[in-house]
């Protein structure tokens, strides 16, 4: 209901104006969504700060403000006589002929009202971000899942946006892979097809444990970054065969969730970290502090009460993962064809890099890489935990695959699957069992973590994700699933636009008026990046549908009744099938 809230908000603006053109105050009607359904539709709060500046009591001054507005006949057509409760404030409730209007205009939008933004320059989503040659674990569901739902939202809303994963390819641990690569197999750099390397995850654990123990294998190695980073083709080709391994085993798990990426690893930034410190020299903001290139940043101190530094060169020359972050974000503010020339870039990754980017933004910012109006954020989030409330591992202390949690969800989801065939009596194919496993299972793993408020840290529960009840993935899935159940009995949920909605019931309203609500939580998810904003609505949504199921007839309803409430499940099961699509969630017809 964003374009009535938009009417409202200049209405009473002008209500305000017309009634205190003298006050010489800001005027604000702070309207809002009615806090409870008894108090209308919104409630505007706007007369309660004016009564100490007007030397008036509030109820006075929202008596002045309704008796302008009553005058209005925009109003008029669009609320009923407003109601003044409490000290002041005002409860506005939309007529019933503009909440079918509103609604009606809905039917068959397949944005539901939603608007587009004007084009602009690119978002960039920064998410996910596994590490060459190391398995992705359960500490990567999240940024895999947030980053891709918030992409999704924003790609909806008309934004133009680059999916980033910003794969840790570079660095001093490949002269570690590389010398363990070129001792063990060092057939795999002469032959011209793919080689397959095994399972990297234990050539990785075999180079670190060499790494630890041989010192000539450390010496070795430390060359070897040395002649990767000038460029030596053999060395060069040892990385690129290390690289398509784990992308090949990265792109297993991201087909399987669904989810779209633009590779873009460190290596991409590596021949722009000079100018990160050159730059940052010419204006003035590196400093040199026991042979490293510093920024001190501002407003951040150590336990010893001086500023803190931002290291950006190391005192042997190198570079570390800050410079890193500040050739990415100079990039990709940076006009092209030398950069993105984005307008928002959002970094989705875990709390505890709060603070690093916290200071990389700031050296950016004050280095002038971050153009007016043009915005930076940190998108954190917790940890997933098991239910002893620690760190989610396995029985025996190791973390996660992610590739295990993800199959299990669905092995879980099978059995479950099967025990209800069997208690229900009936039989379906195995293509259909597998679906529904697969779809479920993925599903619970994805809402689970969404419908969490990213910023705080959650327990991992198979029992609970899987559950039919409950604000669950397979809860709501089951409502579409429902919708589709009275069309296979013979309710046309694919008609044009009805003539006339007619509704009488209140559980028929409660349903219209959730119902309208998308956009606007939609526009908040764009604001925020709050996934679970839309989690929430989505669940509420489903249970003011299954009241309105449970205590409404639908195909046994005469018209005009009929019609209006099988448009009302029409537009139940497109709120809900779209809402779960931006939450990277297919729904089913069947369960």
């Amino acid at each position: 209901m964003l374009t009535v809230l938009h009417a409202l908000q200049g209405q009473l603006l002008a209500a305000m104006q017309r009634a205190f053109q003298e006050a010489g105050q800001p005027l604000d009607p702070q309207l809002a969504p009615a806090s409870k359904p008894e108090f209308g539709d919104f409630q505007a709060n706007g007369a309660l700060p004016l009564a100490k500046p007007l030397g008036q009591p509030p109820r006075a001054i929202a008596t002045a403000i309704v008796k302008q507005l009553t005058a209005d006949p925009a109003f008029a057509e669009l609320c009923l006589e407003p109601q003044i409760a409490g000290p002041g404030f005002i409860n506005l409730t939309l007529r019933p002929e503009r909440l079918a209007a509103e609604l009606q205009a809905r039917l068959g939008d397949p944005r539901l009202g939603v608007p587009t933004v004007e084009m602009q320059a690119p978002v960039i989503v920064d998410f996910s971000s596994p590490n060459i040659a190391k398995e992705m674990h359960v500490g990567h569901l999240r940024s895999t899942i947030i980053g891709d739902a918030l992409a999704r939202v924003l790609e909806f809303r008309g934004h133009p946006v680059l999916r980033l994963n910003h794969v840790g390819d570079w660095g001093t641990q490949f002269g570690m892979l590389i010398t363990h690569l070129k001792q063990v197999a060092p057939e795999a750099l002469t032959m011209a097809d793919a080689v397959d390397l095994g399972d990297l995850v234990a050539f990785y654990r075999q180079a670190k444990a060499r790494f630890d123990d041989d010192e000539s294998f450390q010496t070795t190695s430390r060359e070897e970054v040395v002649k990767l980073q000038g460029g030596d083709p053999v060395s060069l080709k040892a990385w690129g065969l290390l690289c398509d391994q784990s992308r090949r085993e990265f792109q297993k798990i991201y087909d399987q969730l669904g989810i779209r990426l633009t590779e873009r690893g460190e290596s991409f930034y590596n021949p722009h970290l000079q100018a990160v410190v050159d730059d940052l020299r010419a204006v003035g903001l590196l400093v040199v502090d026991a042979g490293a290139g510093c920024v001190f940043l501002e407003g951040v101190s150590g336990k010893d009460g001086q500023p803190l530094p931002l290291i950006v060169q190391k005192s042997d020359g190198g570079f570390n993962y800050a410079t890193t972050d500040l050739a990415a974000i100079r990039y990709r503010f940076a006009p092209g064809p030398g950069g993105d020339g984005a307008s928002r870039v959002i970094y989705v990754t875990d709390a505890g890099q709060a603070s690093h980017f916290a200071g990389v933004f700031q050296v950016a910012q004050r280095a002038g890489w971050i153009p007016s109006p043009c915005g930076v954020e940190h998108v954190p989030f917790g940890l997933v935990q098991g239910d002893d409330g620690k760190k989610l591992k396995t029985r025996s202390g190791d973390t996660v695959r992610l590739k295990d949690l993800l199959d299990e969800a669905v092995e879980r989801t099978e059995a479950d699957l099967r025990q209800r065939l069997a208690d229900e009596q009936r039989s379906e194919d195995e293509a259909f069992i597998q679906q529904v496993a697969t779809s479920v299972g993925l599903a619970a793993v994805k809402y689970a973590d969404l419908s969490t408020n990213r910023i705080t840290n959650y327990q991992f529960s198979f029992d609970r994700m899987l559950a039919l009840t409950g604000n669950t993935a397979p809860y709501l899935l089951y409502a579409v699933v429902r919708i589709a159940g009275i069309a296979r009995k013979g309710g046309d949920l694919g008609a044009g636009a009805v003539a006339s909605l007619t509704f009488s019931e209140a559980q028929e309203w409660a349903l219209v008026r959730e119902l309208l609500k998308f956009d606007g939580v939609i526009a908040e998810v764009e604001q925020e990046l709050l996934p679970n904003r839309l989690c929430n609505y989505l669940f509420e949504l489903s249970q003011v549908f299954n009241r309105f199921y449970d205590q409404v007839p639908v195909l046994k309803a005469e018209e005009p009744a009929r019609s209006s409430r099988l448009a009302l499940c029409r537009l139940t099961t497109d709120t809900l099938s779209l809402g779960l699509g931006l939450l990277g969630i297919p729904t089913l017809e069947r369960m």
